[in-house]
């Protein structure tokens, strides 16, 4: 998986499908870019052909010198045993909107099978059935993408709004604002009892937000049918955020903005000068930070989203970054545990299309097979499937 592999995200999809298979896949953490061993198998061999994923065959001697390297305790290396192939649920509206979600190219590119669900489903309590959910370019605070002030005239977003405020109806709730809350509520809670949450661009803060208002009005009369509380933001509760606290609402509905969470706006960032680092890990002490940065570039190109990046002051000190623009002081990419269960936020959302508008066409992955800002969310995907160690404590 270093700069030796012809295509790194398919590589992610022959281990998935590999461990379907009932055949041993081994994650060789922080070696040759994070490699996955898999004990000779034909068929396995037959599909890597079929792929275009780059391989290797090693002979036993090899493989033994290979393992006895990565134990040695001063490599900064580990190998973590991937046991079962988690089951994805993609949080996404039925009807079409007129952008792509990065997490399905890529899983769609990879061949990696995941179902589709959304509010009506969440409520109904079908959560349980999956191991990892993800969610992306989505608003948790019934503000509708805050796209009123330049599409309310467009039909998609006259259909959305009416397909919502429908759901909602159906589902009990008064507003929009009321059923988003209750699924991200849900959703904590599913995070909370055990589950794997993933979520970039909009899906990101707009839920810690969501959370955060929780009995209050923050929603504009053109959003809701009333008025703003106009004390919300001395009633918001960061205690039942994931990852942000201390944040400012942006209070102007005409903004393309829901809070000072994402620094789009005022960042002096540009396409030649947008790049975020991965933080090293100790590979067998940190396992999950280490399984979620594996990469054969550590320094990546940035890309823009409603939520680009996050403010640094901003975020939780009980949560690790994984990936920062230091000098700019923006968080790109952080992991967090909540009960049982772990999230990681990843800003942007396109990691190849650097500033991907409303209508763009979506991204072409055979132009971008070892893309590493791709290899991020695949990271994520699989990390769920590792065999977990005990603490060395």
């Amino acid at each position: 998986m270093d700069e030796d592999q012809k295509n790194h995200l398919k590589a992610y999809g022959i281990a998935y499908w590999t461990i379907s298979k009932q055949v041993e896949v081994d994650w060789l953490l922080n070696y040759r870019g994070g490699s996955f061993l898999i004990k000779y198998n034909k068929t396995v061999e037959d599909e890597c052909k079929i792929r275009g994923v780059s391989y290797e065959v090693l002979a036993d001697g090899k493989v033994t010198n290979l393992l006895n390297e990565i134990s040695d305790p001063s490599v900064n290396m580990e190998m973590v045993k991937l046991e079962k192939t988690p089951k994805i649920a993609v949080y996404s509206p039925k009807s079409k909107l007129p952008w792509d979600d990065a997490v399905t190219l890529v899983l769609t590119y990879a061949e990696i099978p995941y179902e589709v669900i959304y509010d009506d489903d969440i409520l109904q309590d079908k959560l349980s059935k999956y191991d990892w959910l993800h969610l992306h370019h989505e608003d948790f605070t019934g503000q509708y993408g805050r796209f009123w002030s330049s599409f309310r005239y467009a039909t998609w977003y006259q259909e959305d709004v009416k397909n919502q405020e429908a759901l909602a109806k159906k589902m009990g709730y008064k507003k929009v604002s009321e059923m988003k809350l209750a699924v991200a509520k849900h959703i904590k809670e599913y995070c909370a009892g055990g589950g794997f949450l993933f979520a970039m661009c909009s899906g990101t803060d707009s839920f810690d937000i969501a959370l955060a208002a929780e009995g209050v009005d923050i929603c504009a009369s053109m959003f809701d049918g009333d008025g703003a509380d106009p004390n919300a933001q001395s009633k918001l509760d960061f205690n039942k955020t994931l990852a942000f606290q201390n944040f400012k609402l942006d209070n102007n509905p005409m903004n393309y903005e829901f809070s000072d969470i994402d620094v789009t706006s005022y960042r002096t960032l540009n396409q030649t000068n947008d790049y975020f680092t991965l933080f090293d890990f100790s590979a067998k002490w940190d396992l999950v930070p280490t399984m979620l940065t594996q990469n054969h570039d550590k320094v990546i190109k940035g890309f823009m989203g409603q939520t680009t990046a996050f403010k640094k002051n901003l975020v939780k000190t009980s949560v690790t970054v994984l990936g920062e623009n230091k000098g700019a002081s923006e968080v790109r990419y952080l992991h967090g545990e909540i009960g049982k269960g772990q999230f990681t936020f990843y800003g942007g959302h396109d990691p190849e299309d650097y500033q991907h508008a409303v209508g763009d066409p979506p991204t072409d992955l055979n132009l971008h097979p070892n893309s590493p800002g791709y290899r991020l969310i695949l990271n994520n995907v699989l990390f769920p499937a590792a065999k977990k160690k005990p603490q060395k404590t």
